[in-house]
């Protein structure tokens, strides 16, 4: 017998035990918890087309006694489009295709966009604001054309300060809530549902 046989006959054999199964099992705890980035949609479905987004916002209905008028963004709803189509790359879980022979298919319209004043100053002038973006989504099988589920009103919303460190611009606002629309529409559309 050699030295280091000789050490480890040295210990009790509970100690032994302990040893081996400590370091048996040392793979399994340094592979983790089971957490994954994974989503929990079916493997069947790998590609997804995000038809471009309507907007459907009527400037022309009255205004209330909340609002004054209905504000617009020319383009927004191509920039939503645009958005969500880039956040679904980033994501990784489904890949965005052409239509045909898609597995998922994406609708949208932009159906409102509100930007209200939160917070005003001492001389009652505007010093933060909500942008607010709203759409109406569904997902739909491409195969299929069955539809999977809807969302009405999904917003997606950011807030900005017009004054001090934090100030932005209202684009730069806007840019912000569009981004934080297209990662709520990822996050829907890669759930469990």
């Amino acid at each position: 017998m050699n030295n280091r046989t000789a050490q480890l006959f040295r210990y009790p054999l509970f100690a032994r035990l302990f040893l081996f199964l400590a370091i048996s099992h040392l793979p399994f705890a340094i592979s983790g918890c089971g957490y994954t980035t994974r989503s929990m949609i079916s493997n069947q479905y790998k590609t997804i087309y995000v038809i471009p987004f309507l907007n459907k916002i009527d400037i022309t209905s009255e205004a209330n006694a909340g609002r004054d008028y209905r504000l617009y963004r020319p383009v927004l709803e191509t920039d939503i489009t645009r958005a969500v189509i880039d956040r679904f790359m980033f994501d990784g879980n489904l890949r965005p295709a052409k239509k045909e022979n898609t597995d998922l298919i994406l609708k949208g319209d932009l159906i409102d966009y509100r930007r209200d004043v939160l917070r005003y100053e001492t001389d009652d002038t505007p010093e933060e604001y909500r942008i607010s973006l709203a759409v109406d989504i569904s997902l739909w099988d491409g195969k299929e054309n069955k539809l999977i589920w809807e969302e009405k009103g999904f917003t997606g919303d950011t807030t900005y300060f017009l004054t001090g460190a934090n100030a932005k611009s209202e684009n730069a606002a806007i840019t912000d809530a569009t981004a934080d629309l297209a990662r709520r529409i990822v996050e829907r559309t890669v759930e469990n549902w």
